[in-house]
């Protein structure tokens, strides 16, 4: 997520914190950095400028702190910054408490929006216990209704479909009254996209939030498409009362513009964010952790909260205490191994901790499981507790015993220092002297 942006802004921030002093020369040529870099993802020009501006004059006034280098207070300046263009009121999902909701989703084809409406239904069953109906109403594109049933069986998700149905108003009042006679509390609608803004699709909208009045018209655009999904987005918030966006396909590394855009040019909030396949891959929008990801800052909560989905909190602590302890070895590597083959990747978790981007070649898979897990347990209780001592012989020994190879083993080995590395550093981490956190 945001990878290039990132890469661009920590180098930007390298060389600020490089200058014992801030002046006006190189506070200038960070901005045009960061200027050229913002263009370059895809950013509306205009917000950009309105952006620079806005960086480029609370920058004069910056105050210096005794606890900081001033380059870390212009790092501060723009996340501060960044937050600011980002968040927005009413940015959590509107949900009727006394009577039932309804939420249309609307968008152009290909924008994700049959796969959101399903995570949306799963997040909504989980976070709210709500008894959510997923109701199809894309009677245009070949398969959509069938597309809508797989994923809501596959996710135990109530589902309302007429797969050979061309009449979407029938379809619809047939979807409510279904939900109403079954008690299900939350429906949301997945409506027709097209290739482009048409009088058609502008009708059929509005005939649908009509009919069903709902409490939420949620744009969902494609965020990979840049300024397309702003453009659009503008389009659509002129035509309907958009209450709200949600950026799809968050988990590439191109771009970034729309996210950064959509917001300020549409005047509508950003209330979710997909970023992958699995029906989990959807979280609310919150500012300041977009702000720190696209600055390639760490998103400590945003890592955590990521990892409780499959981690039990009595593994979180027995993890914690080994970390402060300093006694993270071979055996709790495996452990961690396991609990991350439930996650994902590491590589998905880069978008949370980007110092953890030399880690994310590690990405394993079923087979890299098994066979990192074979190489662990060929060695002796001693050798897992003290990794330093596994010298060539014991390495031969190791690989010969696991049916794998000795580049395997040297390649465990160097895996598990850097994640070692890495931990020790997040323990000696000591932020309590400075009046913030970066």
């Amino acid at each position: 997520m945001f990878g290039q942006l990132q890469d661009r802004f920590t180098k930007i921030f390298k060389i600020i914190k490089g200058h014992g002093k801030i002046s006006e020369n190189n506070i200038s040529d960070a901005i045009r950095q960061i200027r050229i870099a913002l263009l370059e993802s895809d950013v509306n020009f205009k917000v950009v400028s309105k952006f620079i501006d806005n960086v480029k004059q609370k920058s004069l006034g910056l105050k210096v702190f005794e606890s900081v280098t001033p380059g870390q207070q212009f790092i501060k300046l723009v996340l501060d910054e960044l937050i600011i263009f980002l968040e927005s009121d009413n940015s959590k999902i509107n949900l009727n408490n006394n009577s039932s909701s309804v939420i249309v989703l609307a968008g152009l084809q290909g924008s994700g929006k049959t796969t959101t409406a399903a995570k949306i239904a799963g997040f909504l069953k989980k976070e709210f216990n709500k008894k959510v109906l997923l109701v199809g109403l894309d009677l245009r594109r070949p398969a959509a209704s069938k597309q809508l049933k797989i994923l809501a069986e596959h996710d135990n998700l109530n589902y309302y479909v007429e797969e050979n149905s061309k009449d979407v108003f029938k379809v619809l009042n047939n979807g409510l009254n279904y939900a109403n006679s079954s008690g299900l509390d939350t429906v949301i609608l997945d409506t027709s996209g097209r290739l482009h803004i048409d009088d058609d699709l502008i009708d059929e909208l509005k005939k649908i939030i009509e009919i069903s009045k709902p409490s939420e018209i949620l744009y969902v655009a494609d965020g990979m498409t840049g300024q397309d999904a702003v453009n659009t987005s503008e389009s659509f918030s002129d035509n309907f009362n958009i209450t709200g966006c949600i950026l799809t396909k968050m988990d590439g590394d191109a771009g970034g513009g729309a996210a950064l855009s959509i917001k300020d040019v549409s005047g509508v909030p950003l209330k979710f964010i997909t970023f992958g396949e699995k029906k989990s891959d959807i979280e609310y929008f919150n500012p300041e952790r977009m702000a720190r990801r696209i600055l390639g800052l760490q998103d400590v909560l945003g890592f955590v909260e990521e990892v409780s989905k499959s981690i039990n909190i009595n593994s979180i602590k027995n993890l914690e205490k080994q970390i402060k302890n300093d006694n993270f070895n071979l055996n709790n590597f495996r452990d961690q191994l396991e609990q991350m083959e439930s996650m994902g990747s590491l590589a998905k978790m880069v978008k949370f901790l980007p110092n953890m981007k030399k880690l994310s070649n590690a990405n394993l898979d079923q087979n890299q499981l098994i066979s990192t897990k074979a190489v662990i347990d060929s060695m002796t209780n001693y050798e897992k507790e003290n990794p330093d001592a596994i010298g060539g012989s014991r390495r031969k020994r190791i690989a010969l015993g696991s049916g794998t190879s000795l580049q395997k083993v040297n390649q465990l080995l160097k895996q598990f220092k850097q994640m070692k590395l890495m931990m020790k550093k997040m323990k000696n981490q000591n932020f309590s002297k400075l009046p913030f956190k970066i």
